[in-house]
């Protein structure tokens, strides 16, 4: 996993120094080829910290939701499997191409997009929108757009559920994936959103990694 954060950080730092702040997503997933050890966030099983927070708002009616960053798409098939209809959507070709691979009888539509430039038929088009991880590996300075863009994608009465590294403001940056504050939590409330829940906690990882769970909602 080292070995592999590494690989993401410096194509990252390249991608960034050439002010191309995306594009070593499509990289980082070409250069993997078939093999997903080399992609640090595939474990090639749902997130735990998505599945919690599922199991324990299971009265939730599915039904149609979009996942942004869905990545080889274990999260999308696990959302799918519980019910929802899902929209699973990616930066890299590459990546929604292995998940068509590794999924070739999924009902998952699966897609790519650049949420900084999504569809124009998805604004204001989903009852439910999962963020979980995405953020973290944006640089801090492209995060207010890229929430703004998520709050335009909720549907009137829309639930937002977002998943992040968390920090104090006070604490170190660090490196990729870059822990958010709360106070860039704070800038869903900004974009006309309800703050609906927010968890501070830590995870069952070894060793265990502070999480921010949220949920937002849009106004009916």
């Amino acid at each position: 996993m080292d070995r592999d954060r590494r690989r993401a950080r410096e194509l990252a730092r390249s991608h960034l120094a050439a002010g191309d702040a995306l594009g070593w997503f499509e990289a980082l997933y070409a250069q993997a080829g078939d093999d997903a050890a080399i992609i640090p966030w595939a474990d090639l099983t749902p997130n735990p910290n998505l599945t919690a927070w599922l199991d324990a708002n299971s009265a939730q009616v599915p039904g149609r939701v979009l996942e942004i960053g869905c990545g080889l798409g274990d999260d999308a098939e696990e959302l799918a499997r519980r019910g929802f209809r899902v929209t699973a959507c990616d930066i890299s070709a590459t990546a929604i191409a292995w998940c068509r691979r590794r999924h070739p009888a999924s009902a998952v539509d699966y897609v790519t997009a650049d949420l900084f430039q999504p569809p124009a038929e998805w604004n204001g088009a989903f009852p439910f929108v999962v963020e979980a991880y995405t953020l973290q590996v944006l640089p801090p300075k492209l995060r207010p757009q890229a929430v703004r863009r998520m709050a335009g994608l909720l549907a009137p009465g829309g639930a937002l559920l977002v998943i992040a590294r968390g920090r104090d403001a006070a604490d170190p940056e660090g490196q990729m994936p870059w822990p958010l504050t709360r106070e860039e939590f704070a800038a869903f409330a900004a974009c006309g959103l309800a703050e609906a829940s927010f968890e501070d906690y830590l995870d069952a990882e070894a060793p265990p990694a502070r999480r921010f769970r949220a949920v937002y909602r849009r106004p009916a």
